[in-house]
């Protein structure tokens, strides 16, 4: 048993001396250098490696950004959709409502004024042919924009003043005392020029509202009593004839002048009003503001 334990001992000392013989000349064939340029290349890899993937992290965080970014984009172009419904139906509504009104207006029962004013309007339009036009069924003056004051303005002009002066005479006299007035302005459907008159008349509707009240405060001015006074404006909504594809139509730019009898009196056969839902400035026109840059 001991000579067999000692034989194995020599056969495992004879296979590592054979190992070590095998291994020992391969282990020579590697040189230093070699060894330093396979240390620089795993080192530069690895550099790589690492630059890699920080990249990798950068480009991941811009993404991330982007992608935050374009949500908010999103919800934003949402946001102004439901805004513009929302203002399409509000300005859907308030054209029904001017339409009706204007329907109102074209197909009321109007009441003759009595002789002696309707006589002396008849002769202030017959005075001033250019500037004035009377129609006597409606109990309406019509005055011309472009002869009452200057484009895109709402200042009255000098050579307008002389024809409200005598306008303000009729009102103010005993024939004329009872009946309430009420001064409505008309543009064309040019766009404002936002560099010029939009700075003082952002819309059309703005324009012939302002120019309503200019005629209110000459009148006023002149004599007649405020309380008998009312200014408004349609915009470009209430044209007379077809707006021309530039927008540019003088007869639609216009200030009408109606005389009513109070509510209440007994000589009123029905009362009819002017579009007082338009008084003041509705920026809600600005909507429909379409056709070139022009100065107005």
């Amino acid at each position: 048993m001991s000579n067999t334990t000692g034989i194995w001992r020599l056969v495992r000392r004879a296979g590592a001396g054979l190992f070590l013989a095998a291994v020992l000349p391969l282990g020579g064939c590697v040189t230093q250098g070699d060894w330093d340029n396979l240390y620089a290349n795993n080192r530069s890899l690895k550099d790589s490696l690492t630059r890699a993937e920080q990249e990798r992290d950068e480009y991941r965080t811009a993404a991330e950004l982007l992608r935050q970014q374009l949500a908010r984009e999103q919800q934003a172009a949402l946001d102004l959709r439901n805004q513009v419904n929302t203002l399409t139906g509000m300005l859907d509504q308030a054209q029904a409502r001017l339409a009706a009104l204007g329907e109102k207006l074209n197909t009321a029962s109007f009441t003759a004024l009595d002789p002696e004013t309707d006589l002396m309007l008849r002769e202030l339009a017959d005075r001033y042919p250019d500037l004035i036009i009377y129609d006597a069924d409606r109990g309406r003056l019509r005055f011309a924009s472009d002869l009452t004051f200057d484009s895109g303005s709402d200042v009255v002009k000098d050579s307008a003043k002389q024809s409200l002066r005598a306008l303000a005479g009729i009102l103010t006299s005993s024939s004329a005392s009872g009946y309430e007035v009420h001064i409505v302005g008309h543009t064309d459907s040019q766009r404002i020029n936002p560099s010029t008159t939009g700075r003082r008349h952002p819309t059309n509707m703005h324009l012939s509202c302002h120019r309503a009240i200019s005629v209110w405060s000459e009148l006023v001015s002149m004599g007649v009593p405020a309380r008998k006074l009312e200014a408004a404006g349609w915009g470009e909504f209430r044209p007379i004839v077809p707006n021309s594809p530039s927008g540019n139509t003088p007869q639609n730019r216009r200030v009408e002048i109606y005389f009513t009898r109070p509510k209440g009196d007994s000589m009123m056969g029905s009362e009819v009003t002017a579009p007082a839902m338009n008084r003041g400035a509705n920026d809600r026109g600005r909507a429909l503001d379409r056709g070139p840059d022009i100065t107005k």
